[in-house]
């Protein structure tokens, strides 16, 4: 069996990290290899970048983040992704590029092309086989995050702006790619978001 690249996207708050904990057991008890990762993040050195990006403490430039979650990714891709879909294992991947693209791209007003060059280089040209976008608005994403009652980190604390740019970018992005990415509603109950992504996902699932 092939392995596939499944991608996790959304804004803050949008679902994702429950997405992906229901997405892994549902494909566990289908008995389809699965492996479940976050980005930055993975492999150690895409790890300690994590903490660096997302430091509140931090000044970082956009270029820089933008950057610095492409050598993250970069390393994530050689160190693991590739090994684990040439196993032919399912990866559920909580972001991934689309997120460099509505966050640093639009976000951050570094443009989606210019930032989408540089993570063409960095993940050695490996797409995602399909995302799965949940679709929140930026009231329910803010709504989301102040239930949580942890520390916001750099990202989080960006404002409403940077994050309505952001899922502006996102639906930019999946009208543009039908095909790969499809759209849920992220407001939904997660058992609905979860027979959703099942859905979206159907021919690809063995």
């Amino acid at each position: 069996m092939a392995g596939r690249l499944i991608t996790i996207e959304g804004l803050d708050g949008s679902g994702k990290s429950t997405l992906v904990a229901g997405l892994t057991a549902e494909l566990e008890s289908r008995s389809v290899p699965v492996t479940a990762l976050r980005e930055p993040g993975g492999v150690e050195l895409a790890e300690r970048l994590r903490g660096v990006v997302k430091d509140p403490s931090l000044d970082v430039s956009a270029r820089a983040e933008a950057l610095i979650y492409a050598a993250a990714r970069a390393q994530l891709v050689s160190e693991l992704l590739l090994p684990l879909l040439e196993e032919g294992r399912f990866v559920v991947l909580d972001r991934y590029i689309d997120s460099s693209l509505a966050y640093q791209g639009a976000g951050r007003g570094l443009g989606v092309e210019a930032v989408a060059q540089i993570n063409q280089f960095a993940s050695g040209g490996l797409s995602a086989d399909r995302t799965l976008y949940l679709r929140v608005d930026t009231a329910t994403r803010a709504a989301r995050i102040g239930e949580r009652g942890e520390a916001a980190d750099r990202l989080e604390l960006a404002g409403d702006e940077f994050f309505e740019l952001a899922a502006d970018a996102y639906d930019e992005l999946a009208a543009g790619e039908p095909t790969r990415i499809r759209v849920l509603d992220g407001s939904a109950a997660p058992e609905a978001v979860l027979a959703a992504a099942i859905d979206a996902l159907s021919d690809l699932l063995p």
